[in-house]
């Protein structure tokens, strides 16, 4: 009787262990080597020194994307087609400062995660869904602007869905979370196992050389590809239209009509920009010094017409739009390297280390390329005002507002 009671007692016992067990509790995998979570192996001074550094780093990515959010919000000369990408990069960046960051840093300075599984699965969704958004966000500004620019007409007169920006806004944030968020919420249960040990944060195909592969090529390659296609052929679209114009400003006028023809034709192969809709005033002030000069040369001085006025106003309007374009290919080129430089030795080194399972890649160099990828989100605020004159002069509207009245004033 006494055997008999033992035996139900120990079967209870396994029952109770095999039901606490699923379906709550995913086992750990075996035969998987994972990281063990590991102590610092800095000391105190460097520790304190690199928590001040990462603290800087996400106020700066904090600050800077809000200005970018109010200055849109702020200056309606901002609220083009174009811009609302801008904002949206914008809106990425910003999350990564505001949670990503925040969330890492005693995981970075500790090695072991102490905010629980929940919270991890979270940070590793946002974490990934941000800085894909992030990428493509840099694609779809850079496919904007090569249409604007080597399809100028076509452009303009866009009708549809499709020329929305809010529909292709949010195809980003959508096409973002499908790359990755799926395989990081369901991998462990695909799998049967997890990867994770306690006390570690990382998603479940760290170690898997193909996935890592496979969506690399989406993340950075593909990107990548893209928008240097886009910059190449927006610097070719402009030096063929530099060639155009100085081939046609080194031959004489033999009359106004062929002078009409000249500049017409050169409206044609020239592209609006995004800017020059916005900055009527000054290619006005540009047609009307164009317009005095030729008045006052003793060659025109009593053959003004109005073919030769209208003449004249178009090859203003389009030396205006080739120099506008020019400045938006040059921003575009700074935006793409940024990106390029910070994004490429992550993404190589994150599929070396999955292909050799983390053996031949030390954890430090790792969490430097790591944070070269955070180090964008924080430069791109920054790099707006440096490429373009509208954020400039939105941001000293809302830093410096006297200086912006008095600026403005002077102007006019």
């Amino acid at each position: 009787m006494q055997d008999s009671s033992q035996t139900q007692l120990t079967w209870l016992h396994n029952m109770h262990n095999s039901t606490a067990e699923t379906p709550h509790t995913i086992r750990q995998c075996n035969g998987i080597s994972s990281p063990q979570p590991e102590t610092s192996e800095f000391s105190t001074g460097v520790l304190v020194l690199l928590a001040l550094l990462m603290v800087l780093l996400a106020l700066v990515t904090i600050l800077g994307n809000v200005l970018v959010i109010l200055a849109f919000i702020m200056d309606r000369n901002l609220r083009h087609r174009s811009n609302y990408f801008f904002l949206n990069l914008a809106i990425s960046d910003f999350a990564v400062g505001a949670f990503c960051i925040p969330l890492y840093i005693p995981y970075a300075l500790t090695g072991t995660w102490h905010l629980g599984r929940g919270l991890c699965k979270l940070w590793l969704v946002m974490d990934y869904l941000l800085c894909t958004a992030s990428v493509f966000n840099i694609v779809l500004i850079s496919y904007d602007r090569f249409l604007s620019v080597t399809k100028a007409v076509s452009y303009r007169v866009q009708r549809g869905i499709m020329s929305n920006p809010v529909v292709k806004m949010v195809a980003i944030w959508v096409f973002a979370f499908l790359l990755y968020c799926p395989a990081i919420l369901l991998w462990e249960y695909v799998a049967g196992c997890s990867t994770v040990q306690e006390g570690q944060c990382h998603a479940e195909f760290f170690d898997n050389w193909y996935f890592l592969l496979c969506a690399s090529t989406l993340e950075f390659f593909v990107p990548l590809l893209s928008v240097t296609y886009f910059n190449v052929h927006i610097f070719n679209n402009i030096q063929r239209r530099q060639r155009r114009g100085s081939i046609q400003d080194s031959e004489p006028p033999r009359s106004s009509s062929s002078s009409w023809r000249s500049c017409f034709m050169l409206k044609q192969g020239a592209s609006s920009s995004l800017e020059a809709e916005d900055s009527v005033s000054s290619s006005i002030r540009a047609k009307k010094e164009s317009l005095v000069a030729e008045s006052l040369s003793p060659s025109r001085a009593n053959s003004v017409t109005p073919e030769n006025d209208l003449s004249v106003s178009f090859c203003a309007r389009t030396r205006s739009k080739l120099h506008q374009d020019k400045k938006i290919a040059k921003s575009l080129a700074i935006i793409v390297c940024v990106f390029a430089i910070c994004w490429a030795p992550y993404t190589l080194l994150m599929i070396i280390r999955g292909a050799c399972q983390g053996t031949c890649v030390h954890n430090s160099l790792y969490d430097v390329t790591f944070w070269l990828l955070w180090l964008n989100s924080s430069l791109n605020p920054f790099l707006y005002p440096l490429c373009h004159d509208k954020f400039r002069m939105a941001f000293m509207k809302i830093l410096c507002p006297k200086k912006f009245a008095t600026l403005r004033s002077g102007s006019s």
